[in-house]
Parts: structure tokens; sequence; C-alpha cells
């Protein structure tokens, strides 16, 4: 059998080479991004929003109201404190409101204004900036980092990177401290750091975010956003012509290059030439490593470094800024005044969505402003059914969980009502302190006859807890129903 024209024998022949098969890995190494310092009016808000968030981050663990840690998650306790406010664990609705206000909230800013929380308060775009900040103090800007890159291994080079690792570890470790300081209370937990004695969920913990902060923002930045956010890939639903993005005005810009024959004095360029001299600068200052120059692209993270860095060579060439500016994809199109652009952002969708916002914050208000100041769970006692007792009275038995959800202390009165006749054992009043939370057993009794009109099964019952104040007059009352177990 001739098998000359398997792909075995292809190979063997004369056109060996043409047919050969040829392996192309799927996989290619990242190129580091060496991003430039820009310093121009979006550079200043963005570090203006990293002291803001960081020193609340930092700073919140390190307040003190009451007596005790301002913002704490007390998770053995389930209590949450957050300033003059104390949760429960049934106050979950709370978190729920707050979620949904945060993604309603990031769908409006999205709609008018686009990648604006990626760009300027996103705890990934916060951390990479302040790492950058680091590294540019051990290694130098952009130039000198490659060039210290490329060069070989000395005690210069060790000492640069050394410097900057053993700062970017303090730094993750030190966040990590803050978070954990969010669970357990900071001051306790920095004297068992001291003493070397944390537990092991908080060694844990401290360790995982420090290292989590430490990779994110010193050697993945741009690779987050990119593969792991996924709001960089529906950001493109929210969008529409009327969104205002970093665009390049490519009808003022092209043809772009460079010209020797442009006078920087007088702003005359070259005929043929647009305003762009095709510096590249744009491109160093991105910390996505993007062109925006090639349109808009889900790499775009909003920081609007591109802006700064083109102003500048704008305001050198003395020519008009704005050849990267904020902008729509309509004001683009029909070269719309600045006044038209900001009409167009009350739209009925921006209008909608501030609408539902505004109807879910106020919601959320009047919830906590008519919160119950306590809270009561009733559990029937699954080991004692209705039974009964002596004299022919028919017993159950429940139990009470009373919640102070203040951080004073209060004193309550427990009855109930529901058939005639009831009788509860525990007639005194019961006390508890600051955000305490109390388990109390309580038996409800019917006479005989009740029990006997009332008939076998299961009849309504109802538990009232009654807030007392100082003076002995009911200021509040929650009521919470239950069964009562006639037995046959």
């Amino acid at each position: 059998m001739n098998d000359s024209s398997s792909p075995a024998a292809a190979a063997t022949g004369p056109d060996a080479d043409d047919a050969a098969v040829r392996i192309v890995s799927l996989y290619q190494k990242q190129k580091k991004i060496y991003a430039r310092a820009v310093s121009g009016w979006f550079a200043g808000w963005r570090w203006a929003l990293v002291w803001i968030t960081q020193l609340v981050f930092y700073g919140l663990p390190w307040l003190e109201w009451n007596a005790r840690q301002a913002v704490l998650f007390d998770l053995e306790a389930r209590r949450f404190y957050i300033f003059g406010l104390v949760l429960y664990p049934q106050d979950f609705i709370f978190l729920t409101g707050l979620l949904i206000i945060s993604a309603y909230a990031l769908f409006l800013f999205t709609t008018v204004a686009g990648r604006l929380w990626c760009g300027y308060a996103c705890p990934q775009t916060v951390y990479t900036e302040i790492f950058m900040w680091v590294e540019k103090r051990f290694e130098g800007d952009r130039a000198q980092r490659m060039k210290l890159d490329a060069a070989p291994w000395g005690v210069q080079k060790l000492m640069r990177k050394g410097g900057k690792q053993a700062a970017w570890i303090a730094l993750g470790l030190w966040t990590g401290f803050t978070f954990v300081g969010y669970f357990t209370p900071i001051h306790t937990l920095a004297l068992k750091v001291l003493s070397l004695g944390l537990g092991p969920w908080e060694t844990f913990w401290t360790l995982f975010y420090g290292f989590a902060t430490y990779g994110n923002a010193g050697y993945m930045r741009e690779q987050v956003c990119k593969y792991m956010c996924p709001y960089a890939r529906f950001q493109s639903a929210m969008f529409d012509p009327d969104t205002l993005i970093i665009t390049y005005d490519a009808a003022r810009g092209d043809p772009r290059g460079q010209n020797s024959k442009r006078n920087k004095k007088d702003g005359l360029k070259p005929e043929g030439l647009g305003d762009c001299i095709d510096c590249g600068l744009c491109v160093q200052v991105c910390p996505t490593g993007i062109d925006i120059r090639n349109g808009l692209q889900y790499e775009c993270i909003g920081c609007a470094a591109c802006i700064d860095v083109c102003d500048g060579v704008m305001d050198k060439m003395n020519y008009p800024r704005g050849l990267v500016r904020y902008d729509t994809e309509r004001g683009m199109a029909e070269h719309s005044a600045r006044a038209t652009l900001w009409k167009r952002v009350m739209r009925p969708r921006v209008l909608g969505y501030t609408a539902v916002l505004g109807l879910i914050c106020t919601a959320l208000l009047v919830a906590l402003l008519l919160r119950s100041p306590f809270k009561v769970d009733v559990v029937r006692d699954r080991g004692t059914l209705g039974r009964v007792v002596d004299d022919g009275w028919v017993e159950n038995v429940y139990r009470l969980q009373i919640m102070n959800a203040t951080e004073n202390s209060q004193t309550y009165i427990v009855t109930a009502e529901g058939l005639s006749g009831l009788l509860l054992d525990r007639r005194e009043p019961l006390t508890l302190a600051p955000a305490e939370a109390r388990w109390i057993a309580v038996a409800a009794r019917v006479p005989p006859e009740v029990a006997t009109n009332a008939g076998s099964g299961a009849h309504p019952l109802r538990f009232l807890v009654t807030l007392q104040t100082p003076e002995g007059t009911a200021a509040h009352r929650v009521v919470e129903k239950a069964t009562f177990l006639v037995p046959r």
C-alpha cells in the first residue's frame, strides 16, 4: 500500500518546509507597562480621592464612639456598630438596601460620565496609584525604571528593588491589619500583634488581605481591570450616545505627525497635518497601556491621564486644549457645544435612574429613622409542648430573645394576649444593658375551662414587649405572634 499521500510522507518530500506543521503558542507573556507620571487637573482629582478614601479606611477603626470603636463589625457577638447605630443580623435588610443603592449609583454615574468609579475611587485604582508612587520614589519615572530593569543586577539595583519591595510589603500588611481591625477592636488587635498573640483567623485574614493588596496593586495592576473585573465587560450596556467618555478628536488631530516646521510660538502647523504631533505620551501615561486615539476600548478605566498629558503638550505647542477630552459620541459626530452636552445629561434614562435612586435612599433613611429601639424573637420550647399542670391548667413554654438596639440601658415589660385568663409566670420588668441581647424563658398558662372551651389544637397568641421610660410610661411596643397548643 502506497502511503505517500499521508501527511507524514508529505512532510518528508521536497516541499517538506511548506507542509510541516507549525506549532504556535496561544499564550504570550504579558508585556510590562511602564506608566509615566502625569500632573494636571484630573490627576489632582485622582489624588484627592486617594487621600479621602484612605483617610476614611485607615482612620475609621481608630475613632471612638460612646467608649467603643466607632465602626466595628463584631461577628462573634453578632452586633455591628456604625457610630450611634447598633445593628443585628435581623437588620440584614439595611445591607440589602445599601447594596441596591450602590448598584443604582454605579448605573447612574456610568450613564452620565462612563467609568468614573474605576478611574477615581475603585480600590484597585487607588492602591495601584499608591504603589506606583512608591515605585517612582525608589526607581524613578518611566525611563529610569525601564533602564533599571534592563540593567544587570548590582548593589544599586538590589537596594532600589529591595527598598520598593519592603515598602510594598509594609503597606500591604498595614492594609490587612486595618481590614481585620474592622472585625476585631483595633486597639486589642494592635496589642495582639505586639505580643505575637494573633489568633489563627486574624493571622490568616491579615496576611491574605495584605497579600491581595500587594499582588493586585504591585504586579497585576491593569490585568485586574482588563481580565478579572466584570464591570469592564458589561459597561457598554450602560453607555449611550450621550454618555461622557474620554475621546480623541480625530477630525482635529489627524493626520498626525511630527514636523520641524511646526511653530510653537504662534501655534502654526504645516499644511496637511493635524494638531496631534504623535508624541505618544498619551500611551505612555495610560495605566492599561491603550492608545486612546484608536477609539473607546473596554480597557479604558476613565482615569483621564491622557487628557492631562495631551493638554500639556497642546500648551507647549500653543494649540487649543481638548484634543483628547471628555465628550460624547453624539457630541463628536455633531460637533456640539459644551452647553448642549450638559443639557443632554438630563435625559430620560438619567432621570429614571435618579428617581429610583432617590426613592430607595429615602426609603432606607425612613426605615432607619423608624427602626425599633429593640427587637424580639419568640421561639417555642421544643422540649416542652402544650401540657397539663397542677389543677388542670394548660401550660406552654416559650423562649424570648430581647435585643437592645441602642446604647442605653432599657427596661421591658412582657405581657401576652389571645386567650381569656392567660397568665405569664414572668411579670417583673427586665432590664438590659446597652446593646445587650438576652434569652428568657416564659411559661404561659390558661385555666382548664378556657382550654376546654377553646378545644384542642393551636390557637393564636401574641406577646407584647413594652419599653418603659424611666418615668414608667410606655415608650415603644413590639408585638410578636405565636401559637398556644392545647393537648387532646
